[in-house]
């Protein structure tokens, strides 16, 4: 298991690389003058090139390109050009709240998909599994900016329970909102993933022979049932935590929450080159990762999983 790890590891570096280069020249493509988008269209000719030859944006794209690897083998993604500030220190201050804003977004989709899932598994063709499967398709097919929006005006506008934007203190009051806007699609997919592999597992024989045995339903659906069928359901979530971690753009930006996602906006829309690459690159890291922890829990879940040849 050590070396399968140690290995993928290894295997990220081209991938990381890749997407490095990837970003790069696609920012290069793009049309437009990241200076003057800073700076504002009314700086005269000869600011503009002081300012140009200070950011090394006047050196041909192959200089700028190794002067850009140098920097990420440092671990350095830049200076912002509209605050000077570090994107790094930037993302270092922002993911903590991207973080806690994923954890509470996962915490709603589990404690609320599973169990609905299950229930409509085991009560499978009645009128309480068409519900919650409407449900799941509900909650697959409505715009997260949609129910973010609904969400401001019902709790916020009307009822005045909620905050309407900004994190606060960290206080629950303003997580509600934006964990429920993000959580949602989480929810309806691991609902219906969650049905679906139950119904597998429900089929097999050893559940038929506990259920011979005389055990108790509860027991065969906790016990037997539902650890067999966590592989795909660890799989989404697995694959959903690692995406949020990069930054729910739009709930992030229809709640004002100072996360990745908002202020990978910020940089695009300032066309601030160094945010948009190191906030592109922080994300596919995070992604790989959470990607090996999935891997990581196959094992501990089913023993009968093997990484290592021999």
């Amino acid at each position: 298991m050590l070396c399968y790890i140690i290995k993928r590891i290894l295997l990220t570096l081209p991938v990381l690389f890749g997407i490095a280069t990837i970003t790069f020249i696609l920012l290069f493509l793009v049309p437009g003058d990241a200076t003057l988008c800073v700076v504002g269209e009314r700086v005269d000719k000869e600011t503009m090139e002081i300012i140009r030859k200070e950011r090394g944006l006047d050196k041909p794209i192959v200089e700028r390109y190794i002067n850009y690897l140098s920097r990420l083998i440092h671990l350095d993604l830049g200076r912002s050009y509209s605050t000077g500030i570090q994107v790094s220190k930037a993302i270092s201050q922002r993911f903590p709240n991207t973080l806690y804003l994923t954890i509470a977004a996962m915490f709603v989709a589990i404690i609320i998909g599973i169990p609905l899932g299950i229930f409509s598994a085991v009560m499978r063709g009645r009128f309480v599994d068409y519900i919650c499967m409407f449900l799941a398709v509900f909650g697959v097919s409505t715009p997260v900016f949609w129910f973010g929006l609904l969400l401001i005006c019902v709790f916020s506008i009307y009822l005045g329970w909620l905050p309407a934007s900004g994190m606060g203190n960290g206080d629950i009051r303003h997580l509600i909102m934006p964990a429920l806007t993000l959580g949602l699609h989480s929810v309806a997919f691991i609902a219906r993933i969650t049905r679906t592999s139950m119904l597998e597992v429900i089929g097999e024989n050893y559940i038929r022979t506990a259920r011979a045995k005389g055990v108790y339903e509860y027991m065969v659906i906790l016990k037997h049932a539902i650890k067999n069928a966590l592989i795909p359901i660890i799989t989404l979530i697995g694959l959903d935590f690692g995406s949020y971690l990069n930054g729910s753009v739009l709930t992030e930006t229809i709640f004002g929450w100072p996360g990745l996602g908002r202020y990978a906006v910020e940089g695009i829309m300032k066309r601030d080159i160094p945010i948009v690459m190191g906030t592109v690159l922080f994300g596919a890291t995070v992604f790989v990762l959470a990607n090996l922890v999935v891997d990581i829990l196959y094992y501990l879940l089913n023993p009968r999983i093997r990484y290592d040849k021999k």
